[in-house]
Formats: structure tokens, C-alpha cells, sequence
């Protein structure tokens, strides 16, 4: 990343564009070693916590729209203790020509390394298409904690389910061999995504993954007794291997569908 230069063309600036970012471990705490940012992307306020660091990443765009390409990549060195958060939901808009939006990022997490990252929802606005995958390469001791979630649309304004189609691929590659892959297209046109097997009246959906560390055996049947208190919340936790935890929510309504998904964290860090 040294020394590179934004050699975009003027006609996709602001819709084709990359974020890249280097986290090493140096003398006793974890630093940004390295960034390079084009924007719409835009690295917000970062805040030492212990050895780690937490940054924020932001956007000076209103959201992606038909015809955007953008790609981030992040790097977390041996030891590095990381935690990335978003500043706000990203909103997917509509092109008039029914183009799609696409959004490549890419992980890699080296060995004694921590990587947390804990998204605002995606909410796909009406008409809009979104294409959206993500790549996760964690060495066999460190740690990855993801959270990421979609709406099914601007339910205040009774867009559910009103988006053309969603795209969405994540893969976690742990030492190599594929730990994890999970991948769907949603086209509401096509499938009555409301069904009961499906979505059911839920417009917030949320997955979390915990992966690298051992995980106690009946850690998913403890998180997936204890989530069922959760008031409008539909749950569900999978040990899928005994260092990978998957979690599951559905939620008709955002506040508890919020504080389900931090009191996830909350206990994922004692796990």
C-alpha cells in the first residue's frame, strides 16, 4: 500500500473504490500500520482498547447505488488484537437502469490474532440490487468474531421484501481448508419470502459467527436456551465444530432485535 495512488478515472470516482488496511502488533499494542482509502470509504475515529483496536469505518456516500464496486480489504498481523464497527447501516438504492451494486470485501487474520467485526444492517431500499461477497482467511490460532445483518427494507415506509435482489456469499478459511460457507440470492419476485419457513414476518435477520479458539461443548444449547428469553426474538445457536459457533436471529422489530444481537457479544467475549 506505500506509496500507491488513486489512478481511478473521474467518471467512477465515488462509485468504484477501495479501502485498504494494515493492523500490526508493535511494541505492546496493536496500531494502523498502514491505510489506504478512496473514497466514498472513510476510516472514522479509532480508540485503543487494552493492546487492541477499535475503528470505525464510515462512508461519505449516502449508501451504494447500481453500478458501484466496492472493495475493502483488511489485514490484521501476527498478535494484533482488532475490532471493527461500522458507523452507520449501509443503504443499497436503486439504479433507474436496474443495475446491480457489488461489495467485495476480503480478511486476512494471522496467527495469535483477534478480529471482531460487528456491522449495522444492510437495508436494501426498494427496486435496489446488491451483490455481496465476503472472504475470511483466519490462521489456525487466532480469533474471529462477525456479526453482520440485513433488513428486508425501510419497514417504516412498508418496504419488506420490496428489493429486486440480494446476493450475499461470506467464506471463513481457517489454516487454509474452508471452515465455513454460507450463500443465497433472495429475489422476492421469485419466492414468497414471508413464508413461515422462511423469514416468516421477521424484517431484521442477523448471523454470528465465532470462530479459532475452543469453544466449550454446551456452549450453543446454554446461548440457544438462554436467547429463547428474548421477547420477539426467533434464535438459534450451532456448535458446528468444537472452535466454530454459529448463531441465528429473527426479529419482527429492531430494539429487541439490537439488544439480542449485543447481548451476543457481550457473552461471545467470555466464551
Amino acid at each position: 500500500m506505500t506509496g500507491r495512488r488513486d489512478e481511478r478515472p473521474r467518471a467512477v470516482v465515488g462509485r468504484h473504490a477501495r479501502l485498504d488496511l494494515d493492523f500490526r502488533y508493535r511494541n505492546g499494542r496493536t496500531v494502523l500500520a498502514e491505510a489506504y482509502v478512496e473514497p466514498p470509504f472513510r476510516v472514522g475515529r479509532w480508540f485503543a482498547e487494552g493492546d487492541g483496536l477499535h475503528v470505525i469505518l464510515a462512508s461519505s456516500a449516502p449508501g451504494a447505488f447500481g453500478h458501484d464496486r466496492l472493495q475493502q480489504g483488511v489485514h490484521v498481523g501476527c498478535g494484533a488484537r482488532v475490532r471493527l464497527t461500522s458507523q452507520s447501516a449501509m443503504q443499497v438504492h436503486p439504479s433507474p437502469d436496474g443495475a446491480t451494486a457489488h461489495l467485495r470485501s476480503s480478511y486476512r487474520v494471522e496467527d495469535d490474532a483477534q478480529l471482531h467485526c460487528e456491522w449495522h444492517p444492510l437495508i436494501p431500499f426498494a427496486e435496489a440490487r446488491i451483490d455481496q461477497r465476503v472472504d475470511i482467511e483466519i490462521a489456525g490460532g487466532s480469533w474471529l468474531y462477525w456479526s453482520d445483518a440485513l433488513m428486508s427494507g425501510r419497514q417504516a415506509r412498508g418496504e419488506r421484501w420490496k428489493f429486486a435482489s440480494l446476493a450475499h456469499e461470506i467464506a471463513v478459511s481457517r489454516d487454509g481448508s474452508l471452515a465455513y460457507l454460507e450463500r443465497y440470492r433472495i429475489q422476492p419476485d421469485e419466492v414468497y419470502v414471508s413464508r413461515p419457513w422462511a423469514s416468516g414476518e421477521a424484517s431484521y435477520l442477523g448471523t454470528t459467527l465465532m470462530i479459532g479458539r475452543p469453544i466449550e461443548p454446551d456452549a450453543a444449547e446454554r446461548l440457544h436456551g438462554e436467547l429463547g428469553r428474548f421477547a420477539g426474538v426467533r434464535a438459534a445457536a450451532d456448535l458446528l465444530d468444537d472452535r466454530l459457533l454459529l448463531v441465528r436471529l429473527l426479529s419482527e422489530v429492531g430494539p429487541a432485535f439490537h439488544d439480542a444481537r449485543r447481548w451476543i457479544r457481550d457473552r461471545g467475549e467470555l466464551l
